[in-house]
């Protein structure tokens, strides 16, 4: 008698694959004769750490791919730079086309399905650092999209427009770690998420109008405050959900109920209060009614009832209130002197994550997770072990496990990106390591065979995907119920 079948716990087109910026991992940006973006004022003031040769990738880009296959992945998340395909005004680099068209028949060649983003937080030097504060800004982009449509669309037809516009414009003017560095300046915050979240609009509809069967999408990073994150996912299709533009308001206010019904607030007595002022002061500050007037206007005056195909969320840690600490709070190799979490002191928290997958399904749509993954701190040649002993390997399988649990729930969740192959260029500095592989940069960008912790955390991903999709509910840990 045959052997029974074990029970599916994916759909059979589960996609899974490894998500990778072109700035943080190919090398060649910002120095002598090297286009330039627009982080290039920081590294020649000595602001951050400079990107020098990144990984690598642009020159041994084979190289990657083949650990990318080697593990079983279905995809491979890439971005086309901008900065490197049209590095001075109305000038396109014909060779950096023809590198990066080879680059994608390399990822077909090896049975993945490119994924690729057109903006992730870079945009050439030639325009202003504050690009995304001109109200022409999704015009231009506009252009840069239908370029890479004309050169690429041949070879790929699912695209990311732009990645996490609400990460980009939180880091640009409200926390100031990403280029020009202002703070607190909700104003720019808001015209800058607006401004892409409309050039995404824009490119939506240029993509469709070459390409009917694409798949089209925006990221945002998954943030506990409603204006800050679900806010704008919910513009995008709140017409295909029968939403007339002047009913906008008191349903966006409905959803924003629901979100903070869902998510949570922090464990510990102090973050829950702490995440209740944040979130009463975004609704004082951050009026629904004309928050993102470009985006609004685009999208009610387009073609379509909806500006996304998919719903995709990137998940790391998305409690708001959690990202604010004392400072000289110990940390991995030392403390730390400001008053924000650093990255590889982030909460894993797979609960936490299956809510996130579960809020996505009232979008209407397929899901994606296009970025997950755990960091740990090198400094000085020095590899760190996070303080709270989480590993890549158990971080996989816990949060895989959520994933399986979602779909048992009902998602309609169809793709894992995890962030990401190898340790890279974390925007300013090279101590975040978020890598399935290592990266010896002192050695000449020697991939190594584990992570940074010393895990064979390829070979942990490789094992998980095998087995679910063989069926075997062990290899992954399923969170509790919501």
């Amino acid at each position: 008698m045959a052997e029974p079948t074990p029970p599916a716990l994916l759909p059979p087109s589960f996609v899974f694959g490894v998500a990778t910026a072109g700035f943080q991992i190919e090398g060649g940006y910002n120095g002598p004769g090297e286009p330039t973006n627009n982080w290039a004022p920081w590294e020649h003031a000595g602001r951050v750490e400079p990107s020098g040769s990144a990984v690598g990738f642009w020159e041994d880009y084979e190289a990657h791919l083949d650990r990318a296959a080697a593990i079983g992945l279905d995809s491979f998340r890439l971005s086309i730079e901008w900065a490197r395909v049209v590095p001075a005004k109305g000038v396109v680099d014909e060779e950096a086309v023809e590198r990066y068209r080879a680059i994608l028949q390399a990822i077909s060649a090896r049975s993945m399905t490119p994924l690729v983003t057109l903006h992730h937080f870079t945009h050439p030097g030639w325009l202003p650092v504050d690009l995304w504060l001109d109200a022409e800004s999704p015009t231009l982009f506009l252009e840069w999209v239908e370029l890479a449509i004309d050169r690429f669309g041949d070879l790929c037809q699912r695209w990311i427009t732009t990645n996490e516009c609400n990460i980009f414009a939180v880091n640009s003017y409200l926390t100031g770690v990403f280029p020009p560095g202002r703070r607190l300046d909700l104003s720019a915050t808001m015209s800058t998420l607006d401004h892409l979240l409309a050039a995404h609009v824009l490119a939506y509809e240029a993509i469709h109008a070459h390409q009917a069967d694409a798949t089209v999408a925006t990221n945002n990073y998954s943030l506990s405050i409603y204006e800050l994150d679900r806010l704008p996912l919910d513009l995008l299709v709140a017409r295909a959900h029968g939403v007339a533009r002047e009913e906008l308001t008191s349903w966006l206010s409905a959803r924003r109920v629901q979100h903070y019904r869902m998510v949570g607030k922090g464990p510990g007595p102090i973050y829950p209060m702490v995440e209740d002022g944040l979130r009463q002061w975004a609704s004082a500050k951050i009026p629904l009614a004309g928050a993102l007037p470009t985006a609004t206007a685009a999208i009610y005056a387009g073609a379509h009832d909806r500006y996304l195909d998919v719903a995709q969320l990137d998940y790391y840690a998305p409690v708001a209130a959690e990202h604010l600490i004392v400072p000289f709070t110990p940390t991995a190799g030392g403390r730390n002197l400001l008053p924000t979490r650093l990255l590889w002191d982030d909460r894993p928290d797979p609960g936490q994550f299956l809510t996130y997958c579960l809020e996505a399904k009232d979008l209407d749509l397929p899901v994606w997770v296009v970025e997950n993954g755990l960091c740990n701190r090198l400094r000085h040649a020095k590899s760190f072990p996070r303080a709270d002993g989480w590993t890549r390997p158990r971080y996989l399988a816990e949060n895989l496990g959520a994933v399986v649990e979602a779909i048992a729930q009902g998602v309609k969740l169809e793709a894992y990106y995890h962030w990401t192959l190898v340790d890279n260029y974390e925007w300013g500095s090279y101590e975040p390591r978020f890598g399935l592989y290592g990266c010896d940069r002192p050695r000449g960008n020697v991939i190594t065979d584990t992570d940074a912790m010393g895990y064979d955390a390829a070979g942990a991903y490789a094992s998980i995907i095998s087995g679910l999709r063989a069926g075997d509910a062990s290899v992954v840990v399923r969170p509790r119920q919501p």
